[in-house]
């Protein structure tokens, strides 16, 4: 990704475009998962990370079923729950439920366990787990998680994720910042990037967006990079993008 040129009158040349069909797909009956990058049995070369973006994986768990107790390390994890209840046990002693609104980080560090479950019996749980690569190895493991204002992404860009503990939304070991945000129809704006260098991957959750001459449609995928600016229109009601602002170097 060694290019030069910005975007020019709305006209993007340096970015991948991902359409929501070609992700890979595992169904294991009580999960359904869609992965954008490289992830478990599916794999492709051209799509193993986005930057320090590793994971994006777009997950629906059936009634009272889960992921059991397992490993990770040397990562930062975010879980942001799109519908149902999630429940969350680690083995620093959380146990925590997440819902729609709610933004969970867990920096793995030298190594945690957990596991996660839908906590229903009657509804499915949908949600984004999200792996970034940290800029620093062997940190403590730590978790948190946030409520944020669901109004608070209503035209507008909300920050749920950032480097800085006192900023909103959750705080990880890397220059990664990420956003929601729910517009109205023909609603547009725009986003600077925080850092140069940075690209920016966008993920559309809902509805039909234009991101400078690209179409998205739901769950398609957009990585940007040498820019320092986008322009966002949103082409129906009620349409959803995240915005996840990345180091391109890892």
């Amino acid at each position: 990704m060694e290019n030069t040129d910005k975007i020019k009158d709305g006209v993007i040349t340096h970015s991948v475009l991902h359409k929501a069909n070609t992700r890979g797909h595992a169904n294991h009956g009580w999960l359904e998962s869609y992965h954008t990058f490289s992830f478990a049995n599916y794999h492709n070369s051209e799509r193993t990370n986005f930057g320090v973006l590793r994971v994006l994986n777009d997950d629906r768990v059936s009634q009272g079923m889960g992921f059991g107790k397992h490993p990770h390390d040397n990562m930062e994890i975010i879980s942001i729950p799109l519908e149902g209840d999630l429940e969350h046990q680690d083995s620093m002693g959380n146990t925590t439920v997440i819902k729609e609104g709610d933004i969970q980080v867990m920096s793995a560090g030298t190594g945690i366990f957990h596991s996660e479950y839908n906590k229903n019996k009657d509804q499915l749980v949908k949600f984004l787990q999200i792996w970034i690569y940290p800029n620093q190895k062997n940190v403590t493991p730590r978790y948190d998680q946030v409520t944020l204002n669901l109004k608070d992404r209503h035209n507008k860009l909300q920050q749920i994720l950032s480097p800085n503990a006192e900023d909103e939304g959750v705080w990880v070991h890397q220059d990664a910042w990420f956003h929601i945000g729910k517009f109205d129809k023909d609603f547009s704006t725009s986003y600077q990037l925080k850092k140069p260098g940075n690209g920016i991957y966008a993920f559309v959750l809902k509805g039909d967006f234009t991101i400078g001459n690209i179409a998205l449609n739901e769950r398609d995928g957009l990585g940007i990079w040498d820019t320092d600016t986008i322009s966002i229109a949103a082409n129906s009601a009620d349409a959803e993008i995240l915005l996840m602002e990345v180091p391109m170097k890892l």
